[in-house]
This record gives C-alpha cells, structure tokens and sequence, in this order.
C-alpha cells in the first residue's frame, strides 16, 4: 500500500508544479477529444434527425447498422484507420499516420455512432410533430432545427456520451497516433506507458 500512497503524493506534487510534461499530454487529450466530438456533433445531429423523422427504404437496417457502430470494439477502428492510413494505403497520401490529425479522424469515427444513434433514439415518434411544423409554413431546416432544440437535453447527453467515450478511448489512438512523446501521446496511452515502467506518479 505505501507505493499507492507515495505515487499520489508524488503525482500530487507534478499537478501542484505544473510539470510541462504533465500539461502537454493533458492538453493535447483534450483537444483531441473536443476536436473529435464537435466533428462528430456538426455531422451526427443532423443525420441522426434526417434518419430519425423521414420515411425511407432501408431506415431499419440503417438504424440497426448505426446501433452496431455503438457497440464497435475501439480497437477495430483503429486497426482500420491504420490501414487506411499506412503509406500504400487508399488514404495514405494524407500522411495523417502517427499524427494528431489521424488520432482526431480514429476518434470521430467511434463518437459518430454514438451521436447519431442517440439522435434518433431522442427524435424517433417525432415524424408526426415534424410534418405539423412543416404543414405550417416552416421549411424543412427550420422544422428539423425545432425538433433537435425540443430534444436537446437527450442530444446533450449523446453529446457526453460521445466525449466521454473518445476521452476514455486507447487502443484506436495508440495504433494511429503511436504514442509518440511531445507529439501524439495522450492521457489515456500515457497512463498506459507510465503503469508499465512502474512509474506511478
């Protein structure tokens, strides 16, 4: 028990001397995790609202495929971004391997689900409200902005879920970004790393 308590008291120490080390990780996890989140909310919230009022082929199979994407092993999207991403690889031209522009694409792509399943899970049975508020006089962008500000404590709440799924993520953003120090590492990976070494701290 006296390594636990002695690793608080020396990570403690880090926190109270703003350590540059401590910060950088830090900070880059949360403009990792933000940068993917408000990417995933501009294209999800939309969608999510298209999927959730319209009558279309296919939209059970489209929402059943959006609730797999929720449940999908952050591991496999990071193998997959990586082979998109590797050099002879159909994205490879991007160079975004091993950068914070691969991790943030690697994050986007497991919030999204989320996002968007949350969204049709808060506006579905709202299709008959929707065609009211079209009947009177309003255009279609201006009804789905009516819908998605009527449900926007479910939205914000996809919206933590989406956050907190990103921010707790490590294996898609170990395998795209490499955990590379000063650059790529974040808090998570850094976690992981540090536990290993037996640094506590």
């Amino acid at each position: 028990m006296n390594f636990i308590e002695k690793g608080f008291q020396q990570g403690i120490g880090l926190l109270f001397s703003c350590d540059r080390e401590v910060f950088s990780v830090v900070g880059l996890s949360l403009f990792v995790c933000v940068a993917a989140t408000i990417i995933a909310v501009f294209i999800g919230v939309p969608l999510g609202a298209v999927i959730a009022v319209k009558k279309f082929p296919l939209k059970k199979f489209l929402i059943t495929l959006i609730n797999t994407g929720m449940g999908l092993p952050p591991v496999v999207v990071g193998l997959v971004i990586s082979l998109l991403l590797f050099r002879n690889g159909p994205l490879g031209i991007l160079g975004w391997l091993y950068t914070v522009q691969g991790m943030i694409l690697a994050q986007v792509i497991i919030a999204l689900p989320i996002v968007m399943g949350l969204t049709v899970a808060s506006l579905q049975g709202m299709d008959g409200v929707y065609r009211q508020i079209v009947s009177l006089g309003a255009n279609q962008a201006q009804a789905m902005y009516l819908l998605v500000k009527e449900a926007r404590l479910p939205i914000l709440a996809a919206v933590i879920a989406a956050f907190g799924s990103v921010f707790s993520e490590v294996g898609a953003v170990m395998m795209v970004g490499g955990n590379i120090k000063g650059q790529t590492r974040v808090l998570t990976t850094d976690i992981v790393l540090q536990t290993q070494t037996g640094n506590f701290a």
